[in-house]
């Protein structure tokens, strides 16, 4: 998949409520609170029971309630469509979960 221009980038980053470019302009990042590190860790197992299999995984971040996840696509050096797919995902997952609590 094709690395996305700024202006494409643009136009995908407002599908993707949350989450906000690095300043590089090569990654997506976004940051859930969850109410403690228990539920944090749950997310993230409920996370990678969905994502199991994809072909394209976010590097994951927990530190204590939080977690933060920074998508990109490596051999891209940079966001593709891939990258807006799975910030998608993840908010809709994440939104289950936290429903869910």
């Amino acid at each position: 998949m094709a690395k996305l221009s700024i202006e494409q980038i643009s136009c995908y980053l407002y599908k993707v409520p949350g989450w906000r470019l690095t300043e590089n302009k090569q990654a997506l990042v976004r940051t859930f609170s969850f109410p403690d590190f228990p539920s944090a860790l749950r997310m993230v197992n409920r996370l990678a029971d969905h994502m199991e299999g994809e072909d394209h995984l976010p590097e994951v971040n927990v530190k204590g309630s939080d977690i933060t996840f920074t998508l990109s696509t490596g051999h891209a050096n940079g966001l593709t469509g891939k990258d807006f797919a799975l910030a998608q995902k993840i908010n809709r997952l994440t939104q289950a979960v936290t429903d869910a609590v």
